[in-house]
């Protein structure tokens, strides 16, 4: 799977990963591989990308949108740190 997380400012993240672990306004919920297509809000919190099964990055959010479609997950978020 293909993932982009960008803020207003540039782009923070892009490449393939394993998964990716996100804090939705009704809960946190993941991503994996061959998803179905899903549009959903974001709120503040912790963002987890699973580069494989044993390697991660978390990045703090402020809160946005994901759009996940054909395989690509792209993450619009207000401003983000990586932690």
């Amino acid at each position: 799977m293909t993932l982009e997380i960008l803020t207003p400012e540039k782009k923070l993240y892009s490449g393939s990963v394993y998964g990716v672990q996100l804090p939705g306004s009704d809960g946190l919920f993941e991503v994996l591989d061959r998803h179905a297509p899903l549009v959903s809000a974001l709120t503040k919190g912790n963002l987890k990308i699973l580069k494989d099964k044993n390697t991660f990055t978390n990045f703090a959010i402020q809160g946005g949108f994901v759009e996940v479609f054909n395989n690509k997950t792209t993450v619009l978020v207000e401003g983000a740190v990586e932690l």
